[in-house]
């Protein structure tokens, strides 16, 4: 499960502090699966890498799994990444010198768990019906096969949490309705949770709730016509 309490973050502009997100209370339940939908620069992605550990809040607490960030080290929240939390973002950030599968394999060398992840690796990448691109680098990829590569890697290491953050903004109708329906397979048959920032009004819509960020302040429902 993961919960904020009283979350809020602000940004120094010189010596004047800019809120971004003023006291965000979330309750979500392992396995649900959420859209965060609202206008550009209004906090989104501030809010997915609160969540995420990518960034350290200026008050409040983000707990997943009974781990509360903000008692753990730099080297814990490290760890935590890596072993419970996979990232999807707009721009597929694929190593560009590195194969598909060497890419895939990254989080769990990194969590020290290299040895028993290939198998894994290979159901995914066939999954995401890459199985024939293998040993393809980056370059050699379309948008979208990079775009699934991203999705294998971010679910390979089964984390309790997925986030991704526009992860099909840089697709065509097409690839992007493959992508999304990638995701949110995949982490159903995980029963990882599922968080998503997004302005496709279809994404948001396939989601089993929607959060809204407006003015530094997130409120749930379940509408996404009205982001």
């Amino acid at each position: 499960m993961l919960v904020t309490r009283s979350l809020s973050k602000s940004y120094a502009l010189g010596a004047t502090p800019v809120p971004v997100l003023h006291d965000v209370n979330l309750q979500i339940e392992q396995g649900e699966q959420i859209a965060v939908v609202g206008p550009s620069g209004v906090g989104k992605s501030t809010l997915l890498h609160l969540i995420g550990a990518l960034d350290r809040a200026t008050s409040g607490e983000v707990i997943l799994d009974g781990a509360e960030y903000s008692k753990l080290t730099s080297d814990d929240l490290a760890r935590l990444r890596s072993r419970k939390i996979g990232f999807v973002f707009q721009s597929h950030h694929l190593l560009p010198e590195f194969t598909a599968l060497e890419n895939v394999l990254m989080p769990p060398q990194l969590a020290a768990h290299g040895d028993s992840a290939n198998g894994r690796a290979l159901a995914l990448l066939e999954k995401v019906g890459l199985a024939h691109r293998l040993h393809h680098r980056p370059g050699e990829l379309s948008g979208g096969e990079c775009q699934r590569v991203a999705v294998a890697r971010a679910l390979v290491n089964a984390p309790a949490l997925v986030i991704a953050d526009e992860p099909t903004g840089n697709l065509d109708g097409e690839a992007a309705k493959s992508v999304q329906d990638l995701l949110l397979s995949l982490a159903r048959q995980q029963n990882s949770t599922l968080i998503i920032a997004t302005h496709n009004l279809d994404l948001a819509g396939a989601m089993q709730r929607i959060l809204r960020v407006h003015e530094g302040t997130v409120t749930s429902g379940n509408d996404a016509s009205s982001r």
